[in-house]
């Protein structure tokens, strides 16, 4: 048996099943190692006659030398009638939910919260759970003992942020910057949702047994609903156009025309990578999406628009920034600068990731194709072993982002719908088997018909 150090620690890798890796200078102290990879340091000991273990903490935050001395003094109060587990029990019992907040905070920095998809929570989502525990979940019941928590209150909790009562705006660390805190139903929502989330992680730590927050009903969160008809995407057209006579926005310009084509979120198009692109496979293979690896398939625009870019670029970014090998870090300033006092001042980039959708709902495609188009967790393609995509999903992207380029070029298309008349399929499949005979086939659609 080893004496356990941080090198040991670092490289105890999860198995099968948790392990022990036990320490020959401090008897009675180990290393807890689970099966999600996390590392604790524990001590095993005997109480009344029990064998009982007790966790110090996580391996990060604390260190094997740390540790070691933590349980020097444990176990001399062990020695003297007094029981470490029995007082954190009690201690359990007394937690308030702010502490309880700054217990779950340390673990989400330290990447022990995971998300939706199972993996840590990305870092923005860190900055909005923290916002909502410092501005709405503290003043709200943050004196309140955990174990006191009851449905009643987190209804209270919904309540007050939808009436605003957490509202409020104050300084933050940028220059005149001011950031102001607002309720309402979606606040609401999202805010009694992360509480629940707190109360499990504390049912984890056997603080409480039920959580109160299940059951409550929670108001839909606010479905953003708007999209850009015809209209407003020429008008769009018109918007980029003239905004990239100055150089300044060029990039931008582009980026948000490459948005408007592809349904992709913002952070996955300004981060872009050229790495991440597949132009022979006519896709994007992001590796961390929101919805973990996603293979997205781009329609003939944007393959031809990244190819032509990459002939010329030699940076690790397809967008890059200015100085340093960065991704482009203007893209919301100069967004908020180009829409300001338009028509189209209240679109965002989600704006354009729904119209998208819309667009190739209108078009006919499947709830199915478009959440593969748009790497919704529904149907996107996931596996890293995928080579060549569906060949329909090529075909539905080309011809969403065909007509939506369009669009922007200010064509007005007085067919709104994919055509699948008879003979529109007809004039499609004939031009496929040409292509692949490589001759025109006898008893095919003339050319003429081919054209229409």
């Amino acid at each position: 048996m080893p004496k356990l150090t941080k090198r040991t620690a670092d490289s105890a890798k999860a198995r099968e099943k948790d392990y022990f890796i036990w320490d020959n200078e401090q008897p009675g102290l180990g290393l807890r190692v689970y099966t999600s990879g996390k590392r604790s340091y524990v001590i095993h000991y005997r109480f009344a006659g029990r064998s009982r273990r007790f966790t110090i903490g996580l391996h990060g935050f604390w260190t094997p030398e740390l540790a070691r001395q933590e349980a020097r003094v444990l176990f001399g109060k062990i020695a003297s009638g007094e029981d470490p587990s029995e007082q954190r029990q009690l201690n359990h019992k007394a937690i308030t939910v702010k502490e309880l907040c700054e217990l779950y905070l340390e673990d989400l920095h330290a990447g022990l919260i995971m998300g939706k998809s199972g993996r840590p929570k990305k870092p923005t989502t860190i900055v909005s759970d923290v916002g909502r525990i410092r501005r709405h979940i503290i003043p709200l019941v943050g004196s309140r003992r955990v174990k006191d928590v009851t449905k009643a209150d987190v209804n209270k909790v919904l309540k007050d942020v939808i009436a605003g009562k957490t509202n409020c705006s104050f300084k933050t660390g940028k220059l005149r910057g001011k950031s102001i805190v607002r309720g309402g139903a979606g606040a609401a929502s999202r805010t009694v949702g992360l509480l629940s989330g707190i109360l499990t992680y504390a049912i984890e730590a056997g603080i409480i047994e039920a959580n109160p927050a299940h059951g409550v009903r929670r108001p839909k969160d606010n479905v953003r609903i708007r999209r850009l008809d015809d209209a407003e995407y020429r008008e769009l057209g018109s918007i980029l156009q003239a905004a990239s006579k100055n150089d300044k926005y060029r990039m931008t310009v582009d980026i948000i025309r490459q948005l408007a084509l592809t349904g992709c979120r913002r952070s996955e198009m300004v981060a872009l990578r050229w790495e991440d692109v597949d132009i022979e496979a006519s896709c994007l293979r992001l590796a961390d999406s929101k919805e973990g690896a996603s293979v997205r398939p781009i329609g003939l625009s944007v393959m031809e628009y990244l190819e032509e870019r990459r002939s010329k670029s030699s940076k690790t970014y397809v967008f890059p920034g200015g100085v340093e090998d960065n991704p482009f870090g203007s893209f919301p300033n100069h967004w908020e600068k180009i829409f300001r006092n338009t028509t189209l001042a209240d679109v965002t980039p989600h704006v354009l990731r729904h119209s998208f959708a819309s667009v190739a709902n209108d078009l006919g495609f499947t709830e199915t194709t478009i959440a593969a188009l748009i790497g919704h967790s529904r149907g996107t393609v996931t596996s890293k072993y995928i080579h060549t995509l569906d060949a329909a999903l090529i075909m539905a992207a080309d011809t969403i982002s065909g007509y939506i380029e369009g669009l922007l070029d200010g064509v007005e298309f007085k067919q709104t719908s994919y055509a699948l008349d008879r003979g529109a399929r007809k004039a499609t499949l004939a031009r496929f088997l040409e292509k692949m005979s490589g001759a025109p086939s006898d008893g095919l659609v003339p050319e003429e018909d081919l054209a229409a």
